[in-house]
């Protein structure tokens, strides 16, 4: 398969049929980061970000079965490989959720809108995209560097969960990682207005899959090619903007993970979509609402490589393996969206009422 394909095309690939899963979950599903919190906070229900917690359990029994395998060597990946700033995954975590909000969705809900026609996501997709590598490799990258370095793990322990209790109890890291996986898994679970309606927990499934496969296939590649590719999961920050750079040098760009994934979400919600009828297109008639999704989408951009991922990075890849940056950057996500979410729906007057 490596000779016939190609390992960058088969890496695509992998991206592209797990991404499909994301993008389906997005419009079938309503699996969304900012509804989720949304409904949590204003629409009294917790059936989303209860979803998001299935997918999040099924992620990590998944994630570090691979690893009791061998499939997966956990210490390969990027978020167990580069030392964690605390300040970092709460910096850029606010900042990301503050712009989440802001914008009205994350870079994975933008595709998936975009998918359904919503023109205004294009947007999003574009200045998140760019403000990334602006900060990542672009005119504001030695500020970044300075004030948030990211440099490679020097410890013999990674920075994670399942192993820093691992070097303490001398338990296995697989069996704590797979019981911290089971834990969240069934406390989320645990609701009967979630098994209401079985295709929630369908689709959660789903997602967290998708994470898993992902691990799994870029994993196989990674040891079997000769290539040295990374083994990573699913994000949408960074790779927007390497998507972006392949739409306009592909010709001097061999295909990545990162675009296959980008295709696959736009894909599969495209095809969620038509399934659901809910296809048209969408414009934004309110130059205030545009230059606050710009703003959002900068802010996104920016603290997602602060934070080194976004809602889906760091709040499902980086959670899958336990990584000590995953419920932090979730938590400042979560608290800096709900704090954009009350500036557009309450305010922030603090005149008392008569």
């Amino acid at each position: 398969m490596l000779d016939t394909l190609g390992e960058h095309n088969l890496m695509a690939l992998i991206g592209l049929g797990s991404g499909l899963l994301l993008g389906l979950a997005a419009r079938l599903g309503r699996f969304c980061t900012l509804g989720a919190i949304e409904d949590a906070l204003y629409g009294g229900s917790t059936v989303r970000l209860r979803m998001w917690g299935i997918a999040i359990g099924l992620a990590v029994i998944g994630s570090f079965a691979l690893m009791a395998s061998g499939a997966l060597v956990a210490t390969q990946t990027y978020y167990l490989s580069i030392r964690w700033l605390p300040m970092a995954s709460i910096v850029g975590g606010l900042m990301f959720g503050y712009g989440m909000a802001l914008s009205g969705n994350c870079g994975y809900g933008a595709i998936a809108r975009l998918g359904g026609g919503d023109l205004r996501s294009f947007v999003i997709v574009l200045v998140m995209g760019v403000a990334t590598f602006v900060v990542l490799s672009g005119p504001l990258a030695p500020l970044r560097d300075y004030l948030f370095p990211q440099r490679p793990v020097t410890t013999d322990i990674a920075p994670g969960i399942a192993h820093q209790l691992a070097a303490i109890s001398s338990i296995p890291v697989t069996w704590i990682g797979m019981s911290v996986g089971a834990l969240i898994l069934f406390g989320s679970a645990a609701s009967r207005a979630v098994w209401q309606k079985p295709s929630h927990v369908a689709w959660a499934a789903a997602v967290g899959m998708s994470v898993v496969l992902a691990w799994a296939g870029t994993s196989w590649v990674a040891q079997t090619g000769f290539e040295a590719l990374p083994v990573v999961s699913h994000s949408f920050a960074a790779p927007l903007g390497d998507t972006i750079l392949w739409w306009m040098t592909g010709s001097a760009r061999p295909l990545s993970f990162a675009v296959g994934s980008v295709t696959g979400v736009w894909t599969g919600a495209f095809v969620g979509s038509l399934i659901k009828g809910h296809f048209r297109w969408e414009a934004c008639e309110d130059p205030r609402e545009l230059r606050r999704q710009i703003f959002g989408a900068a802010l996104m951009g920016t603290g997602a490589v602060i934070a080194l991922g976004c809602s889906i990075g760091q709040g499902l890849s980086a959670f899958s393996l336990l990584a000590l940056s995953g419920p932090v950057t979730f938590a400042a996500i979560f608290a800096g969206a709900a704090l954009g979410l009350r500036q557009l729906i309450v305010g922030f007057s603090l005149r008392s009422r008569v």
